[in-house]
């Protein structure tokens, strides 16, 4: 008796290994693709539609994933029980993430509304797990790989992000930050007309409303406790009075340091959703925006064990520029209403 059994099992492995094909007759016409695997192959309803789901069977040589699509007459069904399982998307998605590998650290092309960490215990869907997801889509052992974090960028931020993957590069990575010897740029876009200027503060995590801010500067003077920032900003482009593009360089790395200081500047970054209370307490309108426009774009450092310098710059993603363009339309219109007031 089982040596019948294994023999079935066997037998049927061997149908299908030999990637049956056949053609839709009359009978099976307007049949669904599961009713007509089933009646071929012999196999449970749940086999059959299970392979369809999996990319296992094709119509005329392509692939049919769904198990109640109505076949026709005259196609050709084939089934290729081999045909490798189809990756969920986000996990073929994170292999077009990774910027640069090697055995010692990886960078990635970060999206905004992604964590860099988990901040909760069991959060998961961060950058950690995107990477570890990229790892999987190219057939490595994404749970033994180490993964270490060297700096994180905030989750509204879209861009460039670094992972160290042995004790010694994080370490080694970690002392390049601390001693600001990493070079960072950052793309915004901020509310009104902006000009360039260093921002110099001490940032402490509460200013007395429950938001990190800067200390006043006779708080400064006196000696009270605070995190020295430093914020270069570049404009690059007025968008009339509306708003202004921005390239941002930081000397030090304090959280939320360039939300802060553009915000505190008059200038909050257009999406800001903490950073704008002051901005609209003054009468001023924030404007609309899906997401905070700030993205990572550079990335320069020397490289932990070979000595290499390294720079990476990914540009702002669609979403980014598809923002830009509206505002530029924006104030296209507004200017031309102006002029068309002042005739």
């Amino acid at each position: 008796m089982a040596d019948s059994w294994r023999f079935q099992i066997g037998h049927l492995a061997a149908k299908m290994r030999a990637m049956p094909s056949f053609v839709v007759t009359q009978e099976d016409d307007d049949k669904t693709l599961a009713a007509v695997v089933r009646q071929h192959l012999g196999v449970a309803w749940t086999a059959a539609r299970t392979m369809c789901e999996r990319h296992k069977v094709q119509i005329d040589g392509q692939l049919a994933p769904d198990p109640v699509r109505r076949v026709r007459l005259g196609q050709t069904i084939t089934v290729n029980q081999t045909a490798p399982r189809p990756m969920p998307q986000a996990v073929a998605a994170a292999q077009k993430r990774v910027v640069y590998e090697d055995s010692q650290l990886i960078v990635i092309n970060k999206p905004v509304g992604m964590s860099s960490v988990p901040y909760e215990r069991g959060e998961t869907s961060t950058a950690m797990d995107m990477v570890r997801d990229a790892w999987r889509a190219s057939g490595r052992n994404a749970t033994e790989q180490p993964l270490y974090v060297v700096h994180r960028i905030d989750k509204d931020t879209s861009g460039l992000l670094m992972f160290a993957k042995t004790r010694t590069a994080e370490r080694d990575l970690q002392q390049l930050f601390r001693h600001h010897d990493i070079r960072r740029r950052y793309i915004c876009v901020v509310h009104g007309y902006f000009l360039s200027q260093t921002i110099e503060s001490y940032l402490i995590k509460d200013r007395g409303d429950g938001l990190r801010g800067s200390l006043a500067p006779w708080k400064a003077e006196l000696g009270h406790a605070g995190r020295l920032a430093l914020t270069h900003v570049e404009v690059l482009e007025h968008i009339g009075t509306l708003a202004t593009v921005c390239a941002v360089q930081i000397e030090t790395g304090k959280t939320h340091q360039i939300r802060i200081h553009l915000a505190e500047a008059g200038h909050p970054i257009i999406g800001e959703r903490v950073y704008i209370r002051d901005f609209t307490r003054k009468g001023q309108t924030a404007l609309p925006c899906p997401r905070l426009l700030l993205h990572a774009e550079t990335l320069g450092f020397e490289h932990p064990n070979t000595g290499d310098d390294l720079m990476f710059q990914e540009e702002p993603p669609t979403d980014f520029a598809d923002a830009v363009a509206r505002l530029r339309a924006q104030a296209r219109k507004e200017r031309q209403q102006a002029e068309a007031a002042a005739r």
